[in-house]
């Protein structure tokens, strides 16, 4: 069994070098060096101790994630061979050093770990800056720098940005969230005497600066709650809580889960609409007002005792990963329907649907057009469907004919209008069967359909005006008049149908 002693070498000054890490340093085993771009180093050079250095693994490969896996296999290798070995790290072993979260993994296979702590660059980070932690910090790898480490509700401090490539990536991330003119701090050599330095800094000027190296870190200042202009999930939660409270809103307060039914469906909708129309803008706002929806039924439940958001996430994670077996398992796919059909089967399977019925039932009491076209690819599924679109089409003009016969001989003055309301369900229902044939979206059809009418309408009406007429003192001859002209007139722009 090999043994690895993973020594912290402190944040730069040889004076935070600890006694148990000198006498490691001094012990005669060899010594590996993550990186030797590090103040503390001098300490070996000075004393003529030996040691080797995976700077070199840095200058062949670009990606981060691979050099430190090539590192801990290569320690690995070397501590089974020499038994016993150290590796050297800056700042404090178990404070954002990504080799060593990987050596911990692996302590099991045959691989003793043993951690000689040092001084962190935390401390002389925060003593440069003067901020108090106290309200929560956050610590990041620049290396793998992405959109969602980003917290705005707690200071950062992001690391490992070793050179302007690694800068210019999470200024670009960060200046998505905060805007280009957000003030932060870019740190040098934080806890080496004499050679600290400090730049407070806008994000655009990030990459701009010629003094990054292995010892810069960056400061991220927390969002001010009084001046704040960006927000994230959190604060919405806040948000929709103080609504709710004594001291919120009272329509808010009196709110259920059934009292809001409807609006899950009217923002759902008007999250489709701004799709439609294209509008990106309109469909930022959408998307908060159905997100706004969750929110809401997630405090409400909350309140209750019967779940939160964390339930709500947590369940739809669970889901993605438990469906997707050919990303997440073993399971091997290669076409689009076969991600579909054991998306499908694992549903079934946790629904407890059993027949073919009941994957017909199990469809949701969604808007009529949208849940016929669903019950109708279902039973596609199975088989039962037409041949080709003109089985579908034939049926269509069938049902039209009923329409027509069953109008005949139905009183509708009268109030019978039974018949005739079963033959236009049927019709409907054809026609959605067409819809699906020609991979149509019904729903987006229809929508598409209303908005070209108000659009030529409001032709119509502006014609009416410029003749100085009402419409409604117009004849029904000289407002198909007009809305002939109207058709004429190819206007209809998606965005426009705010």
């Amino acid at each position: 069994m090999g043994k690895i002693y993973i020594l912290g070498l402190g944040p730069g000054s040889i004076e935070d070098l600890t006694i148990g890490a000198i006498k490691r340093i001094k012990s005669g085993d060899r010594n590996y060096l993550r990186t030797e771009e590090h103040p503390t180093v001098n300490f070996l050079k000075e004393n003529n101790i030996p040691y080797e250095s995976y700077d070199y693994v840095y200058a062949q490969e670009e990606d981060f994630s691979k050099v430190y896996e090539y590192i801990v296999e290569d320690l690995i290798k070397k501590a089974n061979k020499y038994k016993t070995i150290n590796y050297l790290v800056p700042g404090n072993p178990m404070v954002a050093e990504k080799t060593v979260e990987l050596l911990l993994r692996r302590e099991d296979e045959n691989l003793e770990i043993e951690i000689i702590t040092g001084v962190s660059f935390i401390e002389p980070i925060l003593k440069l800056v003067e901020r108090d932690p106290i309200e929560g910090l956050k610590i990041i790898d620049g290396t793998d720098f992405k959109f969602k480490d980003i917290d705005i509700n707690v200071d950062c401090i992001v690391i490992q940005v070793y050179n302007t490539r690694v800068a210019s990536n999470i200024k670009l991330v960060l200046s998505q969230v905060y805007g280009d003119e957000y003030r932060i701090y870019l740190i040098n050599s934080a806890g080496v005497e004499d050679e600290e330095e400090i730049y407070n800094i806008y994000i655009y000027e990030l990459d701009r600066m010629n003094n990054i190296g292995p010892l810069t870190s960056i400061y991220i200042p927390k969002v001010d709650k009084i001046t704040k202009k960006i927000y994230d999930i959190a604060d919405i939660v806040d948000t929709m809580e103080l609504l709710r409270s004594d001291k919120g809103c009272p329509w808010d307060r009196e709110q259920t889960h059934k009292s809001i039914r409807e609006c899950v469906i009217e923002e759902a909708y008007e999250v489709v609409d701004a799709i439609d129309r294209e509008d990106i803008d309109g469909l930022i706002e959408e998307l908060g007002d159905l997100l706004l929806q969750v929110v809401f039924h997630c405090q409400i439940a909350m309140e209750e005792g019967e779940f939160n958001l964390f339930d709500v996430t947590t369940e739809l994670n669970k889901k993605l990963i438990y469906r997707h077996p050919h990303v997440f398992g073993e399971k091997t796919v290669e076409k689009f329907d076969e991600v579909v059909y054991n998306w499908n089967k694992l549903k079934f399977k946790d629904r407890n649907i059993k027949t073919y019925t009941d994957t017909l039932m199990d469809v949701p009491k969604i808007p009529s057009l949208m849940r016929s076209y669903k019950v109708q690819k279902r039973a596609r599924d199975i088989g039962f469907d037409w041949e080709d679109v003109e089985g579908a089409l034939d049926k269509v003009k069938e049902e039209y004919y009923e329409v027509i016969e069953s109008i005949k001989n139905t009183n509708i003055k009268g109030g019978d209008v039974d018949k005739v309301e079963e033959e236009l369900g049927d019709l409907l229902f054809a026609v959605v069967n067409v819809c699906r044939f020609l991979e149509v979206n019904p729903e987006v059809a229809l929508n598409k359909c209303i908005n070209k009418f108000i659009d030529r309408f409001s032709i119509m009406e502006t014609k009416s005006k410029q003749i100085g007429k009402n419409l409604k003192d117009m004849t029904l001859e000289e407002m198909d008049k007009l809305w002939n002209e109207a058709k004429l007139h190819k206007t209809y722009k998606k965005q426009d149908l705010k």
